[in-house]
């Protein structure tokens, strides 16, 4: 009769330790880049762009082209810092065109 309730113990425990464990961890990043396009992309090709998490190994930028595809690139490279003011100026709000 012992026994069983010592086994049922042991599990609950057990179930208890893993879901403690598991809540500790926290969501992880949605995205980390590990390879890195190097060919510069046309400014016309790119909509958006975000930075990945502070939590990946290596910080990139992902682009977000019109074809719908995701591109890993250095946040370092000169390209990539002129695309990142040219999208950043168009997205101003308010901005009217000059056409």
């Amino acid at each position: 009769m012992a026994a069983p309730r010592l086994a049922l113990s042991v599990v609950v425990l057990m179930l208890a330790v893993i879901a403690l464990t598991e809540g500790m961890r926290g969501a992880g990043p949605k995205k980390c880049c590990f390879r890195f396009n190097d060919q510069e992309v046309p400014k016309g090709r790119v909509v958006s762009y975000a930075k990945t998490s502070q939590r990946c190994s290596k910080s990139a930028i992902l682009l977000n082209t019109v074809a719908g595809r995701q591109l890993c690139v250095r946040p370092s490279a000169p390209w990539v810092k002129q695309l990142i003011s040219y999208l950043d100026a168009k997205a101003v709000p308010g901005q009217t065109s000059n056409l």
